[in-house]
């Protein structure tokens, strides 16, 4: 079931990875990295994070449900970014369980609220829909979670990261454009650009946001077509966006995982990640 998912392990291959492209003027990026992971064994059962299933503090009655991921050797002294997962369709808060581990262990505190709307039909678990009360939910409940996990850990408030698989890539980046002085970055993985309810009102402060969009190749969730049409938006409203894509169709895998964390460390520290030479098998071509 959608419940049971797991992030899609890539058989090992090389890279194609194409021409890195910056335009200044627009401080607009693009990076379009079709690439497999290169030949390094992942486990399907990875070890164990440690994780809390609590329900926030907050209102008596309501509170979502929440996993909360403590990094291993957690340090109270050190403040950690935060990483606020959004779960895709058909799944709950503990879809955070078997993504954290190819993210990382280390990096961050993390948390993953459950979403908002009950499932489809031919689906378990929950959603995160685009409906006017269902946009309101989905901030309170995570903003709820964010200030719930600030309360119980040392949380670096400039660090904090919203991110999603597909309906919840949507609503993180929804959310994240309503908000953007909250959130150090916003990233979506095969979920498409919101529409409707004027979701670049507020622009001129949008520019300083930065945002990364991953999607598959062959998706049907998240076409090809859609993204090229985002990407002229994105040029003429000059975000600051880098969109990767993928060989994959609706897979969330474990490149997309990791190069979420590069992306992250990069707005957090400053300093541009090249890809590993071990990993990748060879250097980023870029031009």
């Amino acid at each position: 079931s959608r419940a049971a998912y797991a992030p899609r392990i890539e058989p090992g291959a090389s890279p194609h990875d194409l021409p890195f492209t910056h335009d200044t003027q627009l401080s607009f990026a693009i990076m379009n990295r079709l690439q497999r992971l290169a030949s390094v064994p992942v486990s399907t059962r990875p070890v164990a994070p440690r994780l809390d299933r609590t329900r926030p503090p907050g209102p008596p009655s309501g509170s979502p449900f929440c996993t909360t991921f403590v990094p291993h050797h957690y340090e109270p002294n050190y403040a950690y970014p935060l990483l606020v997962w959004l779960h895709g369709p058909g799944d709950d808060e503990r879809q955070l369980r078997r993504i954290i581990p190819y993210v990382s262990l280390q990096n961050y505190v993390a948390v993953c609220p459950r979403g908002c709307s009950p499932p489809l039909p031919d689906e378990v678990g929950y959603r995160w829909s685009q409906t006017a009360a269902a946009i309101d939910a989905a901030e309170q409940r995570v903003f709820d979670a964010i200030d719930a996990v600030s309360e119980r850990y040392r949380i670096r408030n400039e660090h904090v990261f919203l991110v999603g698989f597909q309906c919840g890539g949507t609503m993180a980046l929804r959310l994240a454009l309503r908000h953007p002085a909250r959130f150090a970055g916003v990233a979506s993985l095969g979920g498409a650009f919101p529409e409707g309810a004027a979701p670049l009102a507020r622009l001129r402060h949008l520019r300083r946001l930065p945002i990364l969009i991953a999607q598959g190749r062959d998706s049907l969730e998240y076409p090809l077509r859609q993204g090229c049409d985002e990407l002229r938006l994105f040029h003429a409203a000059s975000l600051h966006v880098s969109i990767r894509q993928y060989p994959v169709a609706d897979d969330l895998t474990t490149v997309m995982l990791a190069d979420l964390n590069t992306w992250m460390m990069e707005q957090i520290t400053g300093v541009s990640q090249e890809p590993n030479e071990d990993r990748f098998g060879s250097p980023d071509s870029r031009n």
